[in-house]
């Protein structure tokens, strides 16, 4: 068992004891993937060593399916790998599955998904969709429309997770009805927002039925969400901060350990993972979906 220094603002996770020396004091950035190991049990100490609470990191399993070959994908001008063209569905498959699910399909050139009026539960041959192939650094673009109190989201450096929605290991950009969804009185569920962590500032989403375009751009670690040209939301993956903004969220440690795991160590030890479209039961269209990778 490892026990930690465990800050109040979530500076430093320090005080890492091992069972045969003194201990060393290391920040999240620098242990990375260390601090929490998926089925032992994790003790946490206040500054005065008085333990706070015992967490077990559920044990998990990383699917690894074959990825497809960019090069069979044209580039567009600008040097943007054409993700979806409007004409076919080449790539993409369900999260978990081998095939795109029946309710994705494609509509007057957009890619589609037919509202099951389910939320979350993607039942009716739906369910959250991925681009077969893992990303590093790159920046993404997509335009997106949504229904009327529609809700759906653009995920990337997710991982697929045996059992689990794909939320519970990627960050995600939100789609929404702001003036219609009840998500959309909330900042930091709003639409474009780092979803119950950064609140898109300015918010310029254009109402349901009309065409928005997001850009997201992740660069080793600091990501950057635009809304129809826009820079609105800023943030730095895999430091201090970041683990703060997690234990404010519904993901953190407390109440969701696995998630927490997961976000915490974001795109997994290559820091990678897929560009995924959710199924939140509404309608939603998505077209021009295009990403170009940098060093």
């Amino acid at each position: 068992m490892k026990k930690f220094n465990f800050l109040g603002n979530m500076a430093l996770l320090a005080l890492l004891l091992s069972c045969g020396g003194g201990p060393t004091t290391k920040t999240v950035a620098e242990t990375e993937g260390e601090l929490y190991l998926p089925g032992q049990e994790t003790v946490f100490t206040d500054v005065e060593q008085k333990v706070v609470e015992t967490v077990v990191i559920p044990a998990y399993t990383i699917v690894d399916r074959p990825q497809v070959n960019l090069a069979a994908f044209p580039v567009d001008k600008d040097g943007f790998t054409i993700l979806f063209d409007g004409s076919c569905t080449k790539g993409w498959r369900g999260y978990g599955k081998e095939e795109l699910p029946g309710k994705w399909s494609i509509e007057k050139g957009t890619l589609k998904f037919s509202g099951s009026g389910t939320g979350e539960a993607q039942l009716l041959d739906g369910g959250d969709i991925i681009f077969a192939h893992k990303f590093k650094n790159f920046e993404l673009s997509v335009d997106w429309k949504v229904s009327k109190d529609g809700n759906s989201g653009i995920f990337y450096l997710a991982q697929e997770i045996k059992g689990h929605p794909i939320y519970i290991s990627a960050p995600e950009s939100q789609i929404l009805d702001n003036a219609g969804h009840p998500d959309g009185r909330g900042a930091k569920t709003s639409s474009s927002s780092l979803y119950d962590m950064v609140a898109a500032d300015p918010q310029n989403a254009k109402p349901f039925g009309e065409w928005n375009n997001t850009t997201i751009i992740v660069h080793k670690g600091n990501v950057y969400h635009y809304q129809n040209g826009v820079k609105v939301v800023t943030y730095n993956l895999w430091t201090p901060r970041w683990t703060e903004m997690l234990q404010a969220s519904k993901f953190s440690l407390q109440r969701w350990p696995l998630a927490f795991e997961l976000l915490n160590n974001c795109g997994g030890e290559k820091r990678e993972g897929y560009i995924g479209l959710q199924d939140h039961g509404d309608d939603v269209w998505f077209r021009n979906i295009k990403i170009k990778i940098s060093d």
